[in-house]
């Protein structure tokens, strides 16, 4: 295992918890008629890593999953991340290969 990989998965796993709290925050606070965490903040959350709370926090509490313009901006931040890993994966494959 690459030396660079645990310290981004740490990242990624740090990052998921504290967008998972933010979710849930979130939720409660648009129950109890609060001001609420800003999109772009959110966004942000899952930019950095921490999409794949996100994702499962806002599938478990029901959050953000309706907003049509929330669903296509979090789609491209995942679809952003992957593709980012795709690049890092053929590119450790190719040089294994040489």
């Amino acid at each position: 295992m690459p030396r660079w990989l645990l310290p981004v998965l740490v990242v990624y796993l740090v990052m998921s918890v504290i967008t998972a709290g933010a979710y849930i925050y979130d939720k409660r606070c648009a129950k109890l008629g609060r001001r609420r965490i800003p999109e772009a903040t959110l966004f942000g959350c899952c930019l950095l890593g921490g999409w794949p709370g996100g994702f499962v926090a806002g599938r478990i509490i029901r959050h953000k999953t309706r907003k049509a313009s929330y669903r296509v901006v979090f789609a491209l931040i995942v679809a952003l991340h992957l593709a980012a890993w795709g690049v890092v994966a053929w590119s450790v494959i190719q040089k294994s290969i040489d």
